[in-house]
């Protein structure tokens, strides 16, 4: 592995965190900074839509508001360059979806946890590496 390909594992390790932490805070702007203008956005497993960039964060700031406290942890990703400026990722996530940011009983309902797989096709742009294309992959989920 020469540097470059390890500079870009890294920047793509970034870029997966940047995308918890935009979802996560509802700082939906913040997901132009991991996904392409033109970037299709797959959450169709988890119930979710299907769309472009803009529908997606609308989407996400309308469904999310009811869970304000939020959390995905990313696993290790794997990662295939295609060597014309492109790279397949798979990174395993889980997910808590709270019903409040105050601490509230274990018990308490209106929890979700679920789990599965972000499958990202990257490009490298000028403004470094993006997703043109995200599906999520649920393969679990709990509520209470």
């Amino acid at each position: 592995m020469d540097a470059r390909e390890l500079a870009d594992r890294l920047e793509i390790a970034d870029l997966l965190a940047r995308y918890t932490r935009a979802v996560d805070s509802g700082r939906w702007e913040r997901l132009d900074e991991v996904f392409t203008e033109d970037a299709v956005i797959d959450y169709s497993s988890a119930g979710g839509v299907r769309g472009g960039r803009e529908e997606v964060k609308a989407w996400l700031a309308e469904v999310l508001a009811h869970w304000p406290g939020r959390l995905h942890l990313i696993g290790a990703p794997v990662i295939d360059f295609s060597g014309d400026g492109e790279a397949r990722v798979s990174a395993p996530f889980t997910d808590t979806l709270a019903p409040s940011r105050e601490m509230v009983a274990a018990g308490t309902a209106g929890f979700l946890h679920g789990g599965g797989w972000y499958h990202h096709r990257l490009r490298r742009t000028p403004d470094g590496w993006r997703s043109v294309e995200l599906v999520e992959e649920q393969s679990w989920r709990t509520a209470r």
